[in-house]
């Protein structure tokens, strides 16, 4: 079992909390045994469990460790697992996996597809929510243009509770997204304050993407002006905006019940 703060492990551990060491290292954090469940069943790679017993008796995943290779798991005191788990009231289990790549062409489309696409978001814990919406709508995909965070940072896993390894995900540039959705018939819309259109007056019966900025600055002219429309949600209190998680999820679901089949 490993008792000492300063094993070179868990220094690691720590360490990862870091954009620069997990791209350095092609290593991530994922904590929790629902979500790493998630990742064995979307086949990441998992290269190392560490488990506090103390409180993985209370899991409701007690058999994800089946299927770990008995080298790759190592016991972990409460004061180590303290000193590296990232939330509260987790059950005990912090394990490293290797990244997958996120690319536009392995997206696998559906014959109607709906796509979430977010430019510039910033906040792990955004990005998180949005991918938990879209595992909830089982939406295609989510595209990331010109990311201001990284997929792994561990907010995101924490906030999506494990979105990221159910949901496809693609990282790439606004003119990449702009070329592929044009290449596969996908509408656009662009949610923008100024719009005239109310997002509800959408037909996303066809195949559709939602294209969403962030709270402080909104989109870029580059997706306003490549839209099909122009979509806003109505604001009827003193606050002019929503945070784009929460965006997201209202357009997305007011697209699900139109296509009444999901």
């Amino acid at each position: 079992m490993i008792t000492s703060l300063q094993n070179p492990a868990i220094k690691n551990i720590v360490k990862l909390s870091k954009s620069k060491e997990r791209r350095d290292q092609q290593l991530f954090v994922i904590e929790g045994a629902r979500e790493l469940s998630l990742a064995i069943q979307s086949s990441y790679k998992i290269e190392t469990v560490y488990v506090c017993r103390e409180k993985f008796h209370d899991t409701k995943y007690p058999h994800v460790l089946d299927s770990i290779a008995e080298n790759s798991l190592f016991d972990i005191s409460p004061a180590v697992f303290e000193k590296i788990a990232y939330r509260e009231n987790s059950d005990g289990l912090v394990a490293l996996a290797r990244p997958k790549s996120h690319k536009l062409h392995d997206i696998q489309l559906s014959e109607n597809p709906f796509i979430i696409l977010l430019e510039s978001v910033e906040k792990p814990g955004n990005l998180g929510a949005v991918l938990r919406t879209a595992d909830a709508a089982a939406v295609d995909a989510v595209i990331i243009c010109d990311p201001l965070t990284d997929l792994y940072n561990p907010n995101v896993i924490r906030s999506g509770v494990g979105g990221l390894f159910t949901v496809q995900t693609a990282v790439c540039s606004s003119e990449e997204a702009l070329e592929w959705l044009k290449s596969n018939y996908i509408s656009i819309y662009a949610a923008e304050l100024e719009a005239s259109v109310f997002y509800d007056k959408i037909d996303f019966r066809k195949p559709s993407a939602i294209v969403m900025g962030t709270e402080a600055d909104g989109l870029t002219d580059f997706w306003i002006n490549n839209a099909n429309e122009r979509i806003k949600i109505p604001m009827l209190g003193k606050i002019d905006s929503l945070n784009v998680s929460v965006s997201t999820g209202v357009i997305t679901f007011e697209a699900m019940r139109q296509r009444g089949d999901r």
